[in-house]
């Protein structure tokens, strides 16, 4: 019984829409169309039907009624969404239906419709003028019973309506756009123009010497461009604030003496129905909830367009290209669905009006995109990655100043072949591949004929994209601070300093490749040597001084037993170098330490901790071979070393003591325990008493 009773309220509900919209007059937004009266106009397309009406037309100039209508308004349109600039032009949820699909061509002042900002750096502000004349509509020596003279167009089922009244006047619209900078403010100077803008009206009175306009007023106004849509007639278009104010002026007039350059601005049109029964109909509307749905989709296109104007404006393209072609790609593809979307509207809008489908197949259109990869967030989320990936590039290539950027793989080839040594900061992931923009191009390739519907990935788009992994990003400006601290060190050298795109799938975010005649290398980090008054002894630093605790480790052991090695995988670790990395940073050499001849045999290396570091502390190195070339004669403890540590204790530099010992020693000399061990313990011992006569305990 109630699956019944629904039934019979929707065809009841059905039955009397018809009903009510055969009936109906219909008030429309004339658009820049010529309408006239008694022509034929079909709701279901939203077109006028040229070249035929239901009466001569010698009947329709006689019998028609005319009276005045004069009035002017203007107003400010608040912004610049479809919803509000249709509301500017009474244009109706049907008609705006019709014109966010391509069924209406606009004219004159209509084509503010089709104006859209390029870009969100654009601050805009419209000024609005109407103006109505007269209005004129058939009588009833046309619409009466049997007064209709051509009853044959009835039969031919080509329109729903016939125009019946029109209101003559004219509009025009003053679109006002300035770029703005980052530094200003957006609102400030739209609300600053719009205090300018509401006093052009009152100039038409009162002449332009009375805009009161500040020395700071007048510099503004002049920044921003016009562009001018109107009904009327003008000599030449705006392009001013000052040439706007001439053209307002001059509007009035240009509608003639009587009024008889004004144009339709709106029309009555009354169903055929409720002329002759065997005349077709509009049978349905449009739900407003599937216009403002429309209305939505393409919204959020145009944003994603400015959006992507606005990136690719950035000076960042330019340096690196690759970033330009995928966002260029982006917005083809962003164009292609758009016109797939608006072809389909075409197609379904006229047949859901007359009655051939349902409602519900619109519906379906909207519901598919919501489960396509043209979701609105997957196309926002990946913009805004290649929004902060340009960040990201803007503001570690401002880090390293003085370095050259260059472009392609042929000008970074052309850059290290042609010099003895180049260090170049490559950006490994800003050409990897864009899984999200294949499936986009798959999804439009893809036909209603296709033999079964195909399923896409669900894209996590910022998962997906290196420029939100915030390990990856502290690695990126860790590397980009060492290059840049290496770069000014040595920007007296013989070595060119480049910044690159070079893809690679084993580092994400960034590396650093330093070549020598064309082939990578590794090489030496950028340290600072102090004086030391210790003989023997030499102290080196990298970095700036930090706030951060520090750590002591004294290495030692023998010549070849890897010390060097060892400090160098350290320095690696700690700066972030991972193993698949293809570059390696050292500090010292494998035998520079010496000991018979009387050169320094110990050197000390401060590392000042750095944000990106993988240890949250400054690290002290001290590098010592410490022992006879005869690893296990005695005494262990070499006495010159003895001497200078001792010294090392006494002064500034150990303030702290030493906070770990670490003798190194060749694979080969595994299984002597018990050497090592006394080795161990001596070298305790000795730092133990070196701290108590310093310190007083350890």
């Amino acid at each position: 019984f109630e699956t019944q009773k629904r039934f019979f309220h929707k065809y009841f509900m059905m039955i009397f829409e018809i009903v009510r919209l055969s009936v109906k007059t219909i008030e429309l937004a004339a658009l820049g169309r010529p309408f006239g009266l008694g022509m034929l106009y079909d709701c279901c397309q939203d077109s006028l039907i040229p070249g035929m009406t239901l009466w001569d037309p010698d009947a329709l100039e006689k019998d028609a009624r005319e009276r005045p209508q004069p009035n002017s308004e203007f107003e400010i349109v608040a912004s610049e969404s479809i919803e509000h600039k249709s509301s500017a032009l009474n244009v109706d949820a049907s008609l705006k239906a019709s014109f966010l699909a391509g069924l209406v061509e606009v004219g004159g002042s209509a084509k503010y419709l089709n104006d859209s900002k390029i870009s969100k750096n654009q601050a805009r502000v419209t000024l609005k003028y109407k103006t109505t004349t007269k209005y004129q509509e058939l009588s009833m020596n046309h619409l009466g019973r049997g007064n209709v003279k051509h009853q044959y167009i009835f039969d031919q089922g080509i329109a729903t309506h016939v125009v019946t009244g029109i209101l003559y006047g004219a509009q025009a619209f003053f679109v006002f756009d300035r770029e703005v900078s980052e530094k200003e403010d957006h609102k400030d100077i739209e609300g600053n123009l719009k205090v300018m803008i509401q006093q052009i009206p009152g100039l038409v009175l009162q002449g332009q010497h009375s805009l009161q306009k500040t020395e700071t007023d007048t510099v503004n106004v002049q920044k921003f461009s016009c562009k001018f849509y109107g009904d009327f007639n003008v000599q030449r278009n705006p392009v001013s604030f000052q040439d706007a104010i001439e053209v307002y002026q001059s509007l009035p007039k240009l509608l003639g003496a009587n009024g008889e350059n004004a144009v339709p601005v709106k029309v009555w049109l009354m169903p055929l129905k409720s002329l002759d029964s065997a005349a077709a109909q509009l049978v349905r509307q449009i739900s407003v909830r599937l216009v403002t749905a429309a209305q939505s989709v393409l919204e959020d296109f145009n944003e994603l367009e400015m959006r992507c104007n606005d990136a690719m404006k950035q000076s960042t393209i330019k340096q690196f290209p690759q970033i330009g072609k995928k966002l260029k790609t982006f917005k083809e593809l962003l164009s292609e669905y758009k016109l797939e979307i608006q072809t389909t509207l075409a197609k379904k809008l006229p047949s859901i009006r007359g009655g051939v489908e349902k409602e519900s197949v619109l519906a379906e259109v909207f519901k598919k995109r919501h489960s396509s990869p043209f979701n609105s967030k997957n196309l926002s989320e990946w913009m805004s990655c290649k929004e902060r990936e340009i960040n990201i590039l803007k503001s570690l290539t401002n880090m390293m100043k003085n370095t050259e950027i260059v472009t392609s793989r042929y000008a970074l080839d052309q850059e290290i072949l042609s010099a003895e040594h180049a260090v170049c900061f490559a950006f490994t992931s800003v050409e990897d591949d864009e899984p999200y923009l294949s499936d986009l191009s798959e999804y439009l390739q893809e036909t209603p004929e296709s033999p079964q519907e195909i399923t896409y990935q669900i894209h996590d788009i910022k998962k997906e994209n290196w420029c939100f992994l915030n390990e990856v990003w502290n690695a990126m400006r860790q590397k980009a601070k060492l290059f840049n601290e290496f770069a000014q060190i040595n920007m007296d050298n013989n070595i060119r300093f480049l910044i690159a795109s070079v893809a690679s799938e084993k580092k994400k975010g960034a590396s650093i490749h330093l070549y020598k005649e064309g082939s990578l290398v590794m090489y030496k980090l950028p340290l600072k040597k102090e004086d030391m008054d210790i003989d023997g002894c030499r102290w080196y630093s990298f970095g700036k001084n930090s706030s951060k605790r520090n750590r002591t480790i004294l290495l030692f052991g023998p010549t070849g037993s890897g010390k060097s090695t060892l400090i160098n995988s350290m320095i690696n670790y700690i700066v972030g170098v991972e193993r698949n990395d293809n570059f390696r940073f050292k500090l010292t050499e494998e035998g520079q330490l010496k000991s018979e001849d009387g050169t320094p045999e110990i050197s000390i290396y401060k590392i000042y901790h750095q944000q990106g570091f993988k240890i949250p502390y400054s690290l002290t190195i001290i590098h010592s071979q410490a022992f006879h070339h005869r690893f296990f004669s005695r005494p262990f403890f070499k006495r010159r070393v003895r001497q200078i540590i001792s010294r090392l204790f006494m002064s500034d530099k150990l303030a702290r003591g030493i906070d770990a010992l670490c003798l190194v020693i060749q694979a080969s000399f595994q299984g002597q325990n018990y050497h090592v061990t006394m080795c161990l313990i001596q070298c305790s011992n000795f730092l133990t008493k070196m701290w108590q006569r310093t310190s007083g305990f350890w």
